[in-house]
């Protein structure tokens, strides 16, 4: 995705010579924005591919399986990709974790989290929105990635969904009104994830699967 939407600094901000600071610094050499977007999405088509059909995780979910996601995805293309990010983050005024500390994060993810959550066999469509909700609004809060955040932490809620039985989201709803998500995160701050919980909800029901 192109570099603008976040502000940050350090090695893992900088971007591609000759992009006009609009695509990430990345193996391909890639200076037009429209054009890693269309990479990154047929990527992540490619992703959905191998974890669905073909790596099912069917099972307890650690953080190495969105480390591993995350390199399947973008490996190609950045030399970060799979790692934790090393720089510090924000959008629209809003910080996410500081990078020093998403080590420490991710090992409380997993254990508070992921490893409560799932696998999502036995839970009702009422316990699995509040299972992916919390999650969802967990990992965005720490942002692990340098890029690829959102889209990672989708790809773990479909996950979850198909454990539990049912298909990946709907996230239409969620695209229309983008202001509602992100106020729904920023409310996650103080554990409340009851907005969070109604989008989800939302995306279960609309869901084509």
């Amino acid at each position: 995705m192109t570099a603008n939407r976040y502000q940050a600094t350090g090695p893992q901000a900088e971007c591609q010579p000759g992009s006009n600071d609009q695509v990430l610094r990345n193996r391909q050499g890639i200076t037009d924005p429209d054009v890693m977007d269309d990479l990154e999405t047929r990527l992540l088509l490619r992703l959905y591919e191998r974890v669905m059909r073909e790596q099912f995780p069917n099972r307890r979910l650690d953080v190495a399986d969105l480390m591993g996601w995350h390199h399947q995805w973008l490996g190609n293309l950045y030399d970060w990709a799979g790692h934790p990010r090393s720089v510090n983050m924000s959008k629209d005024g809003f910080h996410f974790a500081a990078a020093l500390q998403i080590p420490r994060l991710l090992d409380e993810f997993e254990q508070k989290y992921l490893h409560r959550y799932t696998p999502c066999h036995d839970l009702d469509r009422e316990s699995l929105a509040d299972a992916i909700a919390v999650c969802h609004v967990e990992l965005i809060l720490i942002h692990p990635f340098r890029e690829g955040n959102g889209r990672v932490s989708r790809l773990l809620a479909d996950v979850m969904a198909v454990q539990a039985g049912h298909g990946p989201l709907d996230y239409s709803r969620w695209d229309a009104d983008k202001a509602a998500y992100f106020t729904a995160i920023q409310h996650g701050v103080s554990r409340d994830y009851e907005s969070m919980r109604g989008l989800v909800s939302v995306a279960l029901a609309g869901q084509s699967g």
